[in-house]
């Protein structure tokens, strides 16, 4: 095993201890011995992360070690990682762009942050506008930044309407056809998502990396 190898193995071994300390410092490490930004990323964390979600699914893991594991890897990314890639003149050609935040009327947003940092991780290019975010606060960020796609989350069965917004919007204003809209949360299904005219719906933050990658054609 090469020694650039081992250190990849080791960012891999660190998203796996779920230990913000040990992720920063693997990742300075890899610097330091002069491992291209963009290869600690992909080669890395998102491989480590790729291998928490597949513990997930299949059922060693839960939702506290995703959010463990995606958390500390999206601060790495933001803080020591892009600029690094900034200064080499460089960039990740992001594979789309995603607005995401939490419908209005509702203030959970653990799930929201989850999704964010797994797609962060995945090379998407994430605008989060937070939480309790009226419907036309989500449009008009999506048209602002061309968006691919906008994320909607609702935990609460009293807010779900608000997702419905977004939609009825994007069809008022004659964009609709601009953006994929998936939808998620814990009252949120497959039903909810065809009667309100949603592209997509996830369960988790590991299906919703799936669903965002198979709207935009990127293969899962």
């Amino acid at each position: 095993m090469s020694s650039k190898e081992k250190l990849f193995n080791n960012l891999v071994e660190a998203v796996l201890t779920f230990d913000e300390k040990i992720i920063v410092e693997k990742t300075k490490e890899a610097l330091s011995s002069g491992v291209d930004p963009l290869d600690i990323i992909e080669k890395g964390l998102a491989k480590g992360l790729k291998a928490v979600g597949e513990k997930y699914e299949a059922g060693e893991f839960f939702l506290m070690h995703l959010i463990a594991a995606a958390e500390p890897v999206q601060s790495v990314i933001k803080e020591l990682l892009e600029p690094e890639i900034r200064k080499k003149g460089g960039g990740r050609k992001p594979l789309g762009k995603v607005v995401l935040g939490t419908v209005e009327g509702d203030i959970h947003d653990i799930g929201k942050n989850i999704v964010g940092a797994m797609l962060t991780a995945a090379n998407f290019e994430v605008y989060d506008i937070g939480k309790d975010v009226p419907a036309e606060k989500f449009v008009e960020k999506a048209k602002e930044i061309q968006a691919d796609i906008i994320g909607a989350s609702a935990l609460l069965t009293t807010t779900l309407p608000g997702q419905e917004r977004i939609i009825e919007i994007l069809k008022r204003e004659g964009i609709r056809d601009r953006f994929k809209v998936i939808l998620g949360g814990a009252p949120v299904t497959e039903e909810w998502v065809k009667k309100v005219g949603g592209d997509g719906y996830a369960g988790d933050a590991v299906e919703a990396v799936k669903l965002v990658k198979r709207l935009l054609g990127e293969g899962e």
